[in-house]
Order: structure tokens, then C-alpha cells, then sequence
């Protein structure tokens, strides 16, 4: 187990317990602010601490937690992915893409400091997520190089970065429920699977029949967490969602809610949730943690 403790907590202390120790990993794994160059690392800091679900980091711990992991194994996945993931968020809410002023409460990056220095933010995020996991001493070279590559094809551009490419190039148009898919199973989903996939991966190996159930429970969170950032963007406000609300309407965007209307969207949440845990038939009691993400990430208010 990651923790000899943390399999009998509840599920709201078990979030909690995950989340404050991502925090404290991401301040020992960030460089400090009084480390030159100040402003740069004081600008990675502020964009990467003190807000955010860490719905990334919790999914890896909930992976490892099934394949028996070390706490501080994943530590060093659940930082990597998370590095990533925000410095996707501070280029997403620059005046060339999506063009935000709020996020996780907050002035966004670029509003804060200025866009020359969230644009290195960005990149310096990126470069200290490879260099984490180069730097852990992993049990076999094979493994260190296999996280890494789940990593990079999560992030590049047949992930992250080409689903932020299709999103651009689809403002204003009509896409179809294939097509959005697609989108967002890049955009979104590419860098959760490769959470999940990373947490597995610093257990006991599993079986591929096994690794091949928990990629697809991996892909349908991956949707279903987009699916319902859609809703949420159409129904709640920003004070609660900490972001700028209805951004994507008023950008003329293509969202499942746009495409299918909230009560059909909302029925396709509750059918990837299904389909989600259906993967996770199985593996009994070790899947506990991520069936509570599942039902977390379904009913999450932000």
C-alpha cells in the first residue's frame, strides 16, 4: 500500500490526507523562490501551489494504491503529472489562447507577473516534470523510461498539447459527438489516463489483461471529467468555480452541453461513471480509492 493508514480513511479524509501531501511534495520539488533566476521561480510557485483539486495526483495514488506503490514513488508521479497539467494551465489562459484573468481564485499567471514570464512558467514546469522522474532512483532503468514515455505521449502532440491544437482550430464550428470525443480525449483525458497508467506503474506489474482494464476505466474518467467541466461551466458561478464561468459559450465553443443540451449531457455522465467503474470489475477491494474518484469526479460542484 501507498500508506500503511491511508486504505482504512474514509473517503473525504483520504482526498485531504492525498492532497496535502501533493502540496508538500510540489514545494520540496519546485525550486525556491530565492533561487535565481527570483521571479521565475517565484512566478512557478504561485502558479503551481495553494489551489487546485489535484484530481491528477489523486488518481495516481488511487492506481498505486491498487498495485501496491510506495508513498514516495508517487510522490515524484503525482508532482511530474501535476507540473505538467498546471503549466498547461497557465498557456491556456493566455491572451493567444483562451485569453482568462481568474484561476483556482486567483489572477491568472500572465495577470499576476506578465505574459514573457507565464510563458516560462510553462516551459520550466515542463522541463521539472521529466527531470523528477529521471532523477528518482526507480527499481529498474525499464521503468524509469516507460513512466516517462506515458508522460510525454500524454502531454505532447498526440495528447494534451494537439487536443488544445483541435480545440483552437474548432471555435465557431460545429463538431460532432465523435469528433468532441476525440477532442477531449486528448485534451483532457490524455493527461489523466496518464496518471492512472503512472501510478499503476510504480507497483507490483499487473497482468495485461488488468493493465488493459484500467487503461479503459482511465479513458472514460478522462471524458467523464470533461463532460462534466462542460455542466459546471454552464451552471455554476464563478465564485465557485474559481474560474471565469460560461468562458467557453461566450467563446463560442464546441462543449457537450452545447451539442447534446444539459439533460442529455448529463445523462452521458452518468453512463461514462457506469462504464468507468464497470473496467474496475475485478479488482475487488483495490480499487476502492478510484471507484470513490469515479463517483467524486461525477458529482464535484468545481
Amino acid at each position: 500500500m501507498a500508506s500503511s493508514d491511508a486504505s482504512a480513511l474514509p473517503f473525504p479524509d483520504w482526498m485531504a490526507q492525498t492532497q496535502a501531501r501533493t502540496e508538500a511534495a510540489l514545494g520540496r520539488f519546485l525550486p525556491a523562490a530565492e533561487t535565481i533566476p527570483q521571479g521565475l521561480h517565484d512566478a512557478m510557485r504561485y502558479s503551481a501551489l495553494g489551489g487546485g483539486k489535484r484530481v491528477r495526483p489523486l488518481l495516481a495514488f488511487a492506481a498505486g494504491e491498487l498495485c501496491g506503490a510506495t508513498a514516495e514513488a508517487l510522490d515524484c508521479v503525482a508532482c511530474a503529472v501535476e507540473m505538467i497539467h498546471v503549466y498547461s494551465l497557465v498557456h491556456d489562459d493566455l491572451p493567444c489562447m483562451d485569453d482568462d484573468v481568474l484561476r483556482r481564485g486567483r489572477p491568472t499567471c500572465h495577470v499576476q507577473y506578465d505574459e514573457p514570464t507565464a510563458l516560462l512558467v510553462g516551459d520550466a514546469l515542463q522541463s521539472r516534470a521529466f527531470e523528477i522522474l529521471a532523477a528518482q532512483p526507480w527499481p529498474s532503468p525499464a521503468q524509469g523510461l516507460e513512466l516517462v514515455r506515458l508522460l510525454a505521449h500524454g502531454s505532447g502532440s498526440c495528447g494534451m498539447a494537439g487536443g488544445q491544437a483541435i480545440d483552437l482550430a474548432s471555435v465557431g464550428k460545429s463538431l460532432d459527438q465523435p469528433q468532441l470525443e476525440l477532442m477531449h480525449a486528448l485534451k483532457t483525458g490524455a493527461l489523466i489516463r496518464a496518471a492512472v497508467l503512472m501510478g499503476a506503474h510504480c507497483g507490483t506489474p499487473l497482468a495485461a489483461a488488468e493493465l488493459e482494464r484500467l487503461d479503459a476505466f482511465a479513458k472514460r474518467a478522462g471524458l467523464l471529467f470533461q463532460v462534466v467541466d462542460d455542466i459546471l461551466d454552464c451552471t455554476a458561478s464563478t465564485a465557485t468555480l474559481g474560474k471565469t464561468a460560461g468562458k467557453d459559450e461566450a467563446a463560442d465553443k464546441p462543449t457537450y452541453v452545447r451539442l447534446l443540451g444539459l439533460e442529455t449531457a448529463r445523462q452521458l455522465a452518468d453512463d461514462l461513471r457506469r462504464d468507468a467503474l464497470g473496467a474496475l470489475e475485478g479488482f475487488g477491494p483495490r480499487a476502492r480509492r478510484l471507484i470513490e474518484l469515479a463517483h467524486y469526479i461525477t458529482t464535484r460542484k468545481f
